[in-house]
């Protein structure tokens, strides 16, 4: 049984539609009630973790109980994502789950020196990946108590100097 008032919200960061889309059938799968959302790079990301462009405002996104990231994306990749939202006070305290196709235990090492709660490697065949994703979901919507964050406020006004 779910223990959260809403589902929880899964941001998966991949630039990778198809990819995506696979994800989130397997998480369908699952019978687990949860929210997916999308961000096709670090930059959008970033973007909507700090409400900022097109994701700001007072319709400004409800924060991801979980981050799904991939690593090799354009504009800002994992790794400079997640350096980033591990610098937050707020933001840091949402659990990332590094999900990549990349198997070198350098890029392991490195999401897990920079901060990342785990590292999937994204499965060869669908049925894998809907064994991955199901234990993903159980173990991290299910078993695990995820952080209260504080709700989001808007970025504080600029005072103008004249």
């Amino acid at each position: 049984m779910n223990k959260y008032e809403k589902p929880p919200l899964i941001l998966v960061v991949d630039d990778d539609l198809d990819d995506y889309c696979l994800t989130e059938t397997a998480l369908k799968r699952c019978g687990i009630r949860l929210e997916l959302r999308l961000a096709q790079n670090g930059e959008e990301l970033l973007d909507y973790l700090f409400h900022r462009g097109r994701f700001s405002g007072p319709k400004a996104p409800r924060r991801p109980n979980l981050i799904l990231l991939d690593l090799n994306m354009p504009k800002i990749n994992g790794l400079e994502a997640l350096t980033e939202m591990k610098a937050d006070p707020v933001i840091k305290q949402i659990p990332v789950i590094v999900y990549s196709s990349s198997k070198e235990s350098e890029d392991v090492d490195a999401c897990y020196r920079i901060g990342a709660n785990g590292y999937i490697t994204k499965p060869a065949s669908f049925q894998s990946l809907i064994d991955t994703m199901g234990a993903f979901a159980k173990y991290w919507l299910e078993i695990v108590r995820l952080p209260a964050l504080p709700p989001c406020e808007p970025p504080p006004k600029r005072n103008s100097v004249s």
